[in-house]
């Protein structure tokens, strides 16, 4: 869809409700001369009458125009649109045989098959603007929370290891779920005023204060990770082309636009998870988050570059262990952090330690050269291009080394040498082994996929079910087995 068209339409109307549901009925804010934020009236709300057009009943197999966005894959666009893959080459040869990525911006050719109940086609931010990328380089989450008039600076909670204030909550939550700080700012600000509000209300009388009604995540840091979860899944799951519909509140079945992106339609599922009724349609259109980020951050269309380019393509990867050993692959796609998607990462165990937590002396080692830019406990972030910042180009993220083994931050490692020893340290585990994932630009990217892991040549699938699958290679297919069983051992050549 025309992108102007986005930006002007502020409201979908679903199942042709009234435009009354356009009204917003959650207090925003503005911003003041000093670029602090402060509450608004209700009465100054900003009202956007004009609907988005809707869409028509295609015809099967007719052909729609698509324009490329950032991070776009074929399969993906072909369950979008409830086609295939095949189809969309045959009406747009121009695609080469082997593609990962496409190109943003490319405009296709797609056939349609229609399906009823289509959401909305409003756009709320970019792709770029939701992970913690290129976008988020000069940010600073502590700076900025502490800079505003809300409690949330006052406010704290005890995680990983020690107690952190509201800023340092969101930098911790951004570093591992690689989940953009100012898009937590905005739901923070936009469901609870905490930026903008100098008084604190009562936990107890707002146990869920983003309104995830979820046992035993009571207060806000644990629904922030419950939020940042949520929205992984949404986003990731629209990357794989994996959802086909969500349930509002009300029982209403929602059908993402096939023109959306992956930031919005992540959105949409977290809302409504969170909000019902009016509350959910203000959320996702233009008078809702949108308008609260563009308030704290700016413009949010000009903010940033595509930032998964077209043609995308893996550096030389290793095996993760040392030359003329046999390890066990102990765990197919999973999540690279929290639950459900993405499913980034794979597992690897010596095998002779598979399935319990003991020491070993075999030491995992370095997919290719880079630098160590993040450690924590049993956590090393290995940056490929170097430039120290983690936001930015290929970073492999291990997770479950024994913390004392990691080397220490500012480390150049060659491919190959040793990062950390295999451990049961860092989040669940029920064996020692060691847990990588990439990412490019701070998006992780899946394991099975347009852009599949490849590490010496072999390549990971997925299986039916998380942390199943296998590797393949020439024909030959090693299985994922969380025992370590024989068929799951892989030999690493010199």
């Amino acid at each position: 869809m025309n992108k102007k068209i986005i930006l002007i339409a502020a409201c979908t109307i679903l199942n042709l409700t009234l435009l009354s549901a356009c009204f917003p009925s959650i207090p925003e804010s503005k911003p003041s001369e000093q670029g602090i934020v402060e509450a608004v009236d209700p009465e100054d709300q900003l009202v956007f009458p004009t609907p988005l057009p809707t869409r028509p009943v295609y015809q099967p197999g007719e052909l729609v125009s698509y324009i490329v966005q950032t991070g776009d894959t074929l399969p993906a666009l072909a369950a979008h649109f409830n086609t295939t893959e095949r189809e969309i080459r045959q009406e747009n040869p121009v695609l080469p045989e082997s593609t990962t990525t496409l190109p943003p911006g490319l405009p296709l050719e797609i056939p349609i098959y229609y399906q009823p109940l289509w959401g909305s086609a409003y756009q709320i931010i970019p792709d770029c603007l939701f992970p913690n990328g290129p976008a988020q380089l000069e940010f600073d989450a502590v700076d900025f929370v502490n800079s505003q008039p809300g409690w949330f600076k006052t406010y704290s909670a005890y995680t990983g290891s020690k107690t952190r204030t509201g800023g340092e909550l969101i930098a911790y939550i951004t570093d591992n779920f690689s989940i953009s700080p100012q898009l937590l700012l905005a739901l923070v600000e936009y469901q609870t005023g905490a930026l903008s509000n100098p008084e604190q209300p009562d936990d107890e009388l707002n146990p869920y204060p983003l309104g995830l009604n979820v046992k035993y995540r009571t207060g806000l840091y644990q629904q922030l990770l419950l939020a940042a979860n949520m929205l992984n899944n949404g986003y990731y799951g629209w990357r794989r082309g994996e959802i086909k519909n969500y349930e509002l509140q009300d029982g209403t079945l929602v059908v993402p636009d096939p023109w959306q992106n992956a930031s919005t339609v992540a959105l949409q599922l977290y809302f409504a998870r969170s909000m019902s009724g009016d509350q959910y349609q203000n959320a996702i259109h233009g008078n809702g988050l949108v308008r609260t980020y563009q308030t704290l951050f700016g413009d949010v269309w000009t903010a940033c570059e595509a930032h998964i380019p077209g043609s995308l393509t893996q550096p030389n990867f290793i095996l993760p262990f040392e030359n003329n050993r046999f390890w066990a692959f102990t765990g197919g796609p999973h999540t690279a952090w929290g639950d459900g998607e993405p499913l980034a990462a794979i597992d690897f165990a010596p095998p002779n330690i598979a399935g319990g937590c003991v020491t070993t002396d075999q030491y995992a080692t370095a997919l290719a050269d880079g630098l160590i830019v993040r450690t924590d406990t049993a956590i090393a972030v290995l940056d490929l291009d170097r430039d120290g910042k983690e936001q930015t180009g290929w970073v492999v993220f291990y997770l479950h080394l024994a913390t004392d083994s990691i080397p220490p931050v500012g480390t150049t490692l060659k491919q190959g040498d040793r990062i950390g020893l295999p451990s049961c340290e860092g989040g669940r585990s029920t064996g020692t082994h060691v847990h990588i994932a990439r990412k490019y630009n701070g998006e992780w990217i899946t394991a099975d996929g347009a852009l599949p892991f490849t590490l010496d040549g072999w390549i990971v699938r997925n299986g039916d079910e998380i942390y199943q699958g296998y590797l393949e290679k020439f024909g030959r297919q090693i299985i994922a087995s969380v025992a370590g069983d024989q068929t799951s051992h892989i030999h690493r050549e010199p």
